[in-house]
């Protein structure tokens, strides 16, 4: 089987997911569509990435990511870096030569992610920007029962994602810097709320939002709320933080359409609950248990009822853009693409203008040739 060189940007947290996803694909989704070998991983910090590369099985670790992009063994970069890291080294891989995955958010402003995705796209390789919850096998059968218009119009959707680890003061990371990070929860946690509502729902078309920061001295924000409208018609709310004491990583949302009505909770992963016309009213929602064999990507695991995990999303995501670069099929449109990095990004800092000005925003969006 055909191989590709994969390397590595970042060896915490994504890093660390990422790698695990090559690892494990390549004897669980059999036969790979390409076999991903683990050639380098690049970090800051020569003691930690040293330890990751023999951990995670990297053949050579380097604290300088331009040794990624000159490597010739090397297709695919893998950008799991902060986010003041993922425009220039994605950038430069790209017009390398080499494919790019890219973690959200895709730049630390829309103009940022709009000059990654258009200079990535000119170069014509593979690119991928890291919503991996589009690749939960519930969120996934969800498009799949509105794609068959089983809920009818769609009418409402409401999202949330929740965390409490931020209510600390005391904490120090680049998460709460502006100039590594951009933006605090919404580039954090909000973005995926973003994502999974256009995926699901369709596109935006105006936001009111309020941003909001409650710990003294933090130079990002801790909150956002926003009252959304897409271009079907359809309303929603959209709301995140990482001061909900008490919620770890709790990512729900709902959709009611004219037909039926579909909720999620992330902590509750291999569950999608389901109520659809025809279906007794007292009785509420119905629970599916998101593991049969016709069910997305239970063809890579185990036997109905046997659950997977929060780290299986990655598998399914890098199977995707591996399966994408062998046989040249389109990343789009269940696999995000860096437009739809971008566009994220645009219906962020809309939020955040909408909250500075108090006043409704109406959404427009870049074309690749816009800045040229």
């Amino acid at each position: 089987m055909a191989e590709i060189g994969v390397g590595m940007l970042g060896y915490a947290f994504m890093g660390k997911a990422h790698s695990n996803a090559f690892r494990k694909l390549e004897y669980m989704a059999w036969p790979p569509p390409l076999v991903p070998r683990l050639v380098a991983i690049a970090g800051r910090n020569q003691d930690a990435v040293a330890t990751a590369a023999r951990r995670y099985g990297y053949e050579r670790w380097t604290t300088d990511w331009h040794d990624i992009v000159t490597d010739e063994r090397i297709g695919l970069l893998d950008n799991g870096g902060p986010n003041s890291l993922h425009a220039e080294p994605t950038i430069a891989a790209a017009e390398a030569g080499k494919h790019v995955l890219c973690e959200k958010p895709l730049g630390r402003t829309a103009d940022e992610s709009h000059e990654v995705w258009r200079r990535v796209a000119a170069t014509g390789v593979k690119h991928l920007c890291g919503f991996n919850y589009r690749f939960v096998p519930a969120v996934r059968l969800a498009r799949e029962l509105i794609d068959e218009g089983a809920l009818g119009e769609l009418r409402h959707f409401r999202g949330r994602y929740l965390q409490d680890w931020g209510d600390d003061p005391t904490l120090d990371t680049w998460r709460f810097d502006p100039d590594q990070a951009g933006s605090g929860t919404l580039g954090d946690l909000g973005t995926h709320v973003i994502d999974l509502a256009r995926y699901l729902v369709g596109e935006f078309s105006s936001v009111a939002g309020i941003v909001k920061t409650f710990v003294s001295g933090r130079r990002v924000d801790d909150a956002i709320e926003a009252a959304v409208e897409f271009e079907s018609g359809a309303v929603g709310t959209i709301e995140a933080t990482r001061l909900a004491l008490g919620r770890r990583n709790a990512f729900q949302w709902e959709i009611n359409g004219s037909h039926g009505s579909l909720y999620f909770d992330m902590e509750r992963l291999n569950e999608l609950q389901v109520f659809l016309d025809g279906e007794d009213r007292t009785r509420g929602f119905r629970t599916v248990l998101v593991t049969e064999a016709n069910h997305p990507f239970m063809d890579f695991w185990w036997p109905p009822g046997h659950i997977v995990g929060w780290g299986d999303t990655f598998v399914h995501e890098v199977h995707h853009l591996l399966r994408s670069i062998a046989d040249g099929s389109d990343v789009a449109p269940h696999g995000a693409t860096f437009e739809d990095g971008y566009r994220a990004s645009e219906i962020g800092e809309a939020i955040v203008r909408s909250s500075a000005g108090g006043r409704r925003e109406q959404l427009t969006f870049r074309s690749l040739t816009d800045g040229e």
